[in-house]
């Protein structure tokens, strides 16, 4: 009787685990498609956007995830009015860039990786 009750324990606690990986690949999801949603039209803008936007809503606790969501809406804002003004364009992808390698840091304490 004590191993069925093991057997149906650890039944329990794999079910678990894949509901829970499940929901974080919905939620990986639809950071990604908020991303796309409102993309900048610029390869490494968006790259940008998405891998940070799936770090945040991966990996971040979720008592902090609102300011960092904050700071991405405003600057996914930013850019894509910037996006806008050809004279801003050209530079864009090298600014992207920059925020990309400043923004690893700061993350990487969380264990995202870009």
């Amino acid at each position: 009787m004590r191993q069925a009750t093991s057997k149906a324990a650890a039944g329990s606690s794999a079910n678990r685990r894949q509901v829970l990986s499940l929901a974080a690949g919905i939620a990986l999801l639809a950071g990604v498609t908020t991303a796309h949603a409102q993309s900048t039209g610029i390869a490494a803008c968006d790259d940008f956007l998405t891998k940070y936007d799936a770090c945040v809503v991966s990996k971040v606790p979720e008592a902090q995830r609102a300011m960092y969501k904050t700071q991405i809406d405003q600057t996914r804002k930013a850019w894509v009015d910037l996006a806008k003004n050809p004279s801003a364009k050209a530079t864009m992808e090298a600014t992207c860039k920059q925020t990309l390698d400043a923004t690893k840091a700061s993350l990487t304490a969380y264990g995202c990786s870009f």
